[in-house]
């Protein structure tokens, strides 16, 4: 299965922290993880990989969201980002980031389900 091309699979993880560079030393060190220098044009996100497959990002706090918990998120694969959003709001749940493109990548969002726990949806560009 390519969690990629797969609705409904969890095909990325995400921290999001005060401290991104401590991060990266500590997981790298923690798990063997290669994370690759903070790329300015996306802000300083660092991608992290095992071997040479990409599995997860770190990221700063944003500056408009300083009460920001440090905190892991993931991402499932959907076949139509705004599709899915629909369907959220339809379901009950309300979406905290609406649909977005990230160049290269693909078109993602964030919602919260009915109970407050969020979520992030991608459908991917580079399939």
């Amino acid at each position: 299965m390519n969690v990629y091309e797969t609705p409904g699979a969890f095909s990325w993880s995400e921290l999001t922290t005060t401290d991104p560079a401590a991060a990266a030393e500590f997981y790298g060190q923690l798990f063997g993880w290669n994370v690759k220098a903070p790329d300015p044009a996306m802000g300083g996100y660092r991608v992290v990989s095992v071997g040479d497959v990409g599995i997860a990002g770190i990221l700063a706090i944003p500056p408009e969201a300083p009460t920001m918990p440090p905190h892991w998120g993931c991402y499932v694969t959907v076949a139509d980002t705004d599709k899915t959003v629909a369907r959220v709001e339809a379901l009950g749940g309300k979406v905290i980031v609406p649909p977005m493109d990230i160049p290269g990548v693909g078109r993602m969002a964030v919602f919260v389900d009915p109970q407050g726990a969020p979520l992030s949806v991608i459908a991917y560009a580079m399939k």
